[in-house]
């Protein structure tokens, strides 16, 4: 039996291994293309930032996706729920030199999701014809705005989003957020959309046209649910429309201080997931060959198995870093951020509530949350 033992969990580590080096194969189809260029009939665009709380390099991430090398307009407006949050006073430094920047301040709650009830109030405000809108912690590239417009004048695109790789804004612990989300996270859904099997819309990005927001009815759809972006993106495909996600990464600014707070967020995020798709989430248990290869050693394998799992591993956490032009974290880092990673993939099977923004949520099985209490800023 021990040998039995050892022999499956190998043999699962061994299926890991294959599926790290096919993505580390895939890693390179996701570099953008040739110049940007956005379409003559560029449209005017307003940046949606549903903002909460103080963030590290807060006014350089908004700076950046106001400072584009785009033909039309661009305006943004941020939204706060309580006029005390510190975000309010980064942005209001910032109207100082900045004239097409709104923030919008207001406490109403449309439904259990915070972020989408501040979308909501934020929408009280004029926009443009083309909606972006995107989490406070993302920054982008100058060709941002040129490369989104250019797929949304493509027929029948209905939505762009766009993957995201990891970087510490807040030291040792927001990088071993990072290192979480660009050699796990972003290989996964890499994988993912080359099989056909991921069909994703992130708060990286959701680029959508006011009209077809409007006929997916508006943010106010969503305004219960854990999952928003998710949902948008199965709205928007209900219609007939599609959601692309072009080869451009851009950044997620991770910004843990601690374990606690790492541990949190990430276990959201799982049990998010495990709850959209239960048998998918429970199928990416192949995405884990470190785990099991030390189990299997463990178990009595030989160590060549954990050797090959490194290996791949490293591999493919060298490639993204390549792709997109910096080192995440220490690559001797990894194997701790893989075993890390494993044992809160099985605590999601376990979790029904999250804390998310201050508050604590109970997940319901069709993807609705209720709060529980909430919290502000004194």
């Amino acid at each position: 039996m021990p040998g039995f033992i050892s022999m499956a969990l190998a043999f699962v580590a061994m299926i890991g291994v294959a599926y790290t080096l096919a993505a580390t194969a895939l890693a390179g189809r996701w570099r953008p293309h040739g110049p940007a260029e956005a379409p003559a009939d560029a449209p005017s665009i307003t940046m949606l930032k549903p903002l909460h709380g103080p963030e590290p390099m807060l006014e350089e991430k908004l700076r950046g996706f106001l400072d584009q090398d785009y033909p039309a307009s661009i305006d943004m407006v941020c939204g706060i729920a309580d006029p005390t949050d510190p975000a309010a006073d980064v942005v209001r430094g910032m109207q100082a030199k900045l004239t097409k920047l709104t923030l919008v301040a207001d406490d109403r709650r449309a439904g259990s999701n915070g972020k989408i009830s501040n979308i909501i109030n934020m929408m009280s405000t004029e926009t443009a014809p083309l909606l972006i809108l995107s989490d406070s912690d993302m920054a982008v590239s100058r060709d941002y705005a040129a490369r989104i417009t250019a797929e949304m004048a493509k027929p029948g695109v209905g939505a762009v989003t766009l993957l995201y790789a990891g970087r510490g804004d807040a030291g040792g612990w927001s990088k071993f957020a990072a290192a979480g989300i660009s050699w796990g996270f972003l290989p996964s859904v890499m994988i993912g959309l080359a099989t056909g099997m991921a069909h994703p819309c992130m708060g990286s990005t959701i680029a959508i046209r006011r009209e077809t927001l409007d006929a997916i009815g508006g943010f106010a759809r969503f305004k219960d649910l854990l999952a928003d972006d998710h949902a948008i993106g199965a709205a928007v495909r209900e219609a007939g429309l599609s959601v692309v996600v072009p080869p451009m990464i851009v950044t997620h600014g991770s910004t843990e201080t601690s374990l606690a707070e790492l541990v949190a967020h990430e276990l959201r995020w799982n049990a998010t997931v495990r709850m959209l798709d239960p048998a998918g989430y429970a199928g990416s248990v192949v995405t884990y060959p470190t785990a099991f290869a030390l189990l299997a050693v463990i178990a009595g394998a030989g160590w060549w198995v954990l050797v090959a799992a490194l290996l791949s591993r490293l591999a493919l956490a060298a490639r993204i870093d390549y792709g997109v032009g910096r080192r995440t974290a220490p690559l001797w880092w990894l194997p701790a951020r893989d075993l890390l990673s494993f044992g809160l993939y099985l605590g999601a099977f376990f979790t029904r509530r999250v804390d998310w923004r201050g508050s604590r949520l109970h997940m319901a099985d069709d993807g609705r949350m209720t709060a529980e209490t909430e919290t502000r800023y004194p």
